[in-house]
């Protein structure tokens, strides 16, 4: 019987609370868009330790995104997969809106299947290249 009393008691109280419902407000659909990469071009060559430049089609912002920033990887394809170094991003914090980004080439494996991904609202692939 003690027990039974606790149970009343508790849902008393919870029965008692007001439940106040709060409006909830529409989503906020994300304008996805992939501006394509205009170098590297395919066969490039870029020398470890050298600076280079990341560019890509503006004109394919959409209004509204144009302080948006992006995130550029390096990686490599391999077996039909990616394989990118999300532990070391070339650049950051970029405006999409610029078109381009200098980076430094990493001391890296040499091989002629880099690739570079730009990362904005969506994720765009350039050609592959080689990095020596």
């Amino acid at each position: 019987m003690f027990s039974f009393k606790i149970f009343l008691a508790a849902f008393a109280a919870v029965a008692s609370t007001a439940v106040h419902a709060t409006p909830v407000d529409e989503p906020v659909q994300n304008v996805v868009f992939s501006p394509p990469i205009t170098a590297p071009t395919a066969g490039m060559t870029w020398p470890i330790g050298s600076e280079q430049v990341v560019t890509w089609d503006t004109s394919v912002v959409p209004a509204g995104s144009e302080n948006q920033t992006g995130l550029l990887l390096l990686g490599y394809l391999e077996d039909n997969s990616e394989h990118l170094d999300i532990q070391h991003p070339l650049a950051n914090n970029f405006p999409i809106s610029a078109g381009s980004v200098q980076v430094l080439v990493p001391n890296v494996t040499t091989r002629n299947d880099y690739i570079v991904v730009l990362f904005g609202d969506s994720g765009n692939i350039s050609p592959e290249f080689t990095i020596i």
